[in-house]
């Protein structure tokens, strides 16, 4: 079965992005003792425009095949002109707001994102790749496997949460922790055990 992966970036304070949206003070984090890392261990969560600057257009994906997004993370890339993303990737993005795609590359479902993540689970291929924003990965806790926290070492004081989503404690249990000089440090989560 294939496992789904919130790989994310946040502030040590738990903020994904400021309170309009805004995560530029996140990609400023980007420290020549990480991006390296970023470009060979997990080189399908670049955007498709990135990898062709970073001479890794070709690199074969490592760990996922597919990705998913809400409107929200959708929606910058597009105002820029970026309707395909992650062209290197299966794209889904959950819109009930979106009608149609602007690219047939893309895949706009407005429909249950719990059922249409179960539903690729059970397909073939490698993991899926959760990009994306907090409502999505609030609807989609019950089905996250894995939590892979990009900690930057700033604060935001506000903005959005990893999760948005009801009061609902779940324990995890910390699978990996790989620290950097410029301080970020990226943790690992798996589902804890019942």
């Amino acid at each position: 079965m294939r496992k789904l992966t919130y790989f994310i970036a946040a502030t040590v304070d738990g903020f994904i992005a400021g309170p309009g949206g805004d995560f530029d003070f996140l990609l400023e984090q980007l420290t020549e003792d990480f991006l390296p890392y970023l470009l060979t261990e997990w080189p399908e969560t670049m955007p498709t425009a990135a990898r062709a600057a970073f001479g890794i257009a070709e690199a074969p994906n490592a760990r996922f095949d597919t990705v998913l997004m809400g409107r929200g993370t959708y929606d910058p890339g597009l105002a820029i002109g970026q309707t395909s993303p992650y062209a290197h990737l299966r794209q889904i993005v959950f819109s009930r707001s979106l009608t149609t795609s602007p690219d047939r590359a893309v895949e706009v479902v407005a429909d249950d994102p719990l059922a249409v993540v179960r539903k690729l689970k059970q397909e073939e291929g490698l993991g899926i790749w959760l990009c994306g924003g907090a409502d999505l990965a609030g609807q989609l806790l019950p089905e996250i496997d894995e939590l892979v926290v990009k900690q930057y070492p700033v604060l935001a004081g506000s903005g959005i949460p990893l999760f948005r989503t009801g009061f609902a404690p779940r324990n995890l249990a910390l699978t990996g922790t790989r620290t950097f000089e410029g301080g970020t440090v990226v943790l690992t989560y798996a589902k804890s055990p019942a």
